[in-house]
């Protein structure tokens, strides 16, 4: 078992090599997914297509999250990793296949975004939920921090290299260096422990009881959330946002080549724009630190976030780089939003609970967003994609400026921290009442 015994230093050296494993990971994974839209977009042109493909995307984190996190806080996280970068990557190598023997059809497609996304539905809650126990509590917003840099770097990166090697390259040779990228990911996990949360009457040093069902524990999850108005309010939040924000950005290729008049290389600009404005991002916050209430950090981002999305959606046709610029200033906002906001759960939220905190977060997050795709498809056909990001930006604008004033979600981190400690002083005054030895002495 790789359990980390609470007095040992977390194995923060380790952390790191995994991270950097599953960093060349997504790398690998975007060319991928931007190859894969571009080839969509080129072979359909349709809006409903785009919408459909980012819905089988969603579907295994909506529908199965509760599932997901409840099993990632009872099984070896290590092992869930790889088994998930495994399937991902196997799915690869058979999609690659029927491009190569000229075989492959849309529902092909369809099918390994499904996987691929099922696989990612097991693999962030693993990855996420570990952290907080291989890095310092004091360096996990820095580490969120570093994740939103590299995000954007590699959407720097990745959207004109993509663009490049589709000129290049056969779609089924994008697809083989994603599975070699995926390996470089699994690598580590075959030799490096990840720490196991102890649970339950076992953290606090008492008896393990019987052990629960996998309903009782997603039960639990579903209760231990639902403690919290101000981080029930968040997930509100978060579902109506994605709900209007998400078809957006699935509808950006049709944006740059029916509205811009595009082509890869335009989209590839776009897309760039929006990652070099997360590296911005990312540095900003890590000089700056954000705002000693790191939610406020957290809602500024999010009204910063919806302004601009607003601009990119009512630049004219004749104002593309309006819209790269825009776009920039996205992604400065997508680091500063959601870097704090994570940090904050990470730092509060027990460890044996954070699989399934986690999973229920972006499951309720996502929720809406299939209606929304639904939705956004068959509109944006009729009525052209801007209205998405004119609409998106608005709603994220108000539900930002609104939650300043709700106190529940503007303490919340005050709030969860205190109940931590005050359960934490409850079990030392328990252990202390049954072995007198413990108590501490003056």
């Amino acid at each position: 078992m790789d359990h980390l015994p609470a007095q040992r230093s977390p194995r923060t050296t380790s952390f790191m090599i995994i991270w950097i494993g599953q960093a060349f990971s997504l790398f690998g994974s975007q060319l991928v997914q931007f190859a894969l839209i571009w080839w969509l977009t080129q072979k359909t042109g349709s809006a409903t297509v785009l919408a459909t493909a980012s819905l089988v995307g969603l579907i295994p984190q909506v529908l199965l999250g509760p599932l997901v996190g409840a099993l990632v806080d009872r099984w070896n996280r290590r092992l869930i990793m790889l088994a998930a970068d495994s399937a991902i990557a196997l799915a690869t190598v058979g999609l690659a296949y029927l491009f190569w023997v000229e075989a492959v059809e849309i529902w092909h497609v369809y099918l390994i975004m499904f996987i691929r996304a099922l696989g990612g539905s097991f693999h962030w809650p693993a990855m996420t939920a570990s952290m907080s126990l291989m890095v310092p509590e004091k360096h996990l917003a820095r580490v969120q921090g570093l994740n939103q840099t590299l995000q954007g770097g590699l959407n720097i990166i990745s959207a004109p290299l993509g663009a490049v090697l589709l000129g290049f390259l056969p779609i089924q040779g994008i697809l083989a260096i994603d599975v070699v990228t995926a390996l470089l990911a699994i690598l580590p996990l075959l030799f490096i422990a990840v720490p196991q949360p102890r649970r339950g009457a076992e953290a606090a040093g008492t008896s393990a009881p019987a052990r629960k069902s996998l309903w009782s524990d997603m039960r639990e999850g579903l209760r231990y959330v639902w403690a919290w108005p101000g981080l029930i309010m968040i997930m509100v939040m978060a579902t109506v946002i994605n709900m209007v924000l998400n078809p957006a950005s699935s509808l950006t290729p049709i944006l740059v080549t029916e509205h811009f008049q595009g082509g890869p290389l335009q989209l590839g600009w776009i897309e760039s724009a929006w990652g070099i404005g997360v590296v911005a991002g990312g540095v900003l916050l890590g000089v700056w630190g954000g705002f000693k209430r790191r939610i406020l950090t957290s809602l500024a981002g999010l009204i910063a976030l919806g302004l601009f999305i607003m601009i990119v959606g009512l630049a004219p046709a004749s104002a593309f780089p309006l819209a790269v610029g825009a776009m920039f200033m996205v992604g400065i906002a997508n680091p500063i939003t959601n870097g704090p906001l994570l940090a904050v759960v990470q730092a509060v939220v027990a460890p044996d609970m954070q699989g399934r905190v986690f999973s229920l977060i972006g499951s309720m997050a996502m929720a809406a967003t299939p209606l929304g795709l639904i939705i956004a498809g068959p509109v944006a056909d009729l009525t052209g994609p801007r209205i998405w990001f004119v609409v998106g930006g608005i709603v994220t604008t108000a539900l930002g400026v609104g939650a300043l004033f709700v106190p529940a979600v503007v303490y919340l981190e005050d709030q969860m921290q205190a109940a931590r400690q005050e359960v934490a002083r409850t079990q030392v005054v328990e252990l202390a009442a049954d072995d007198p030895l413990t108590l501490p002495v003056g």
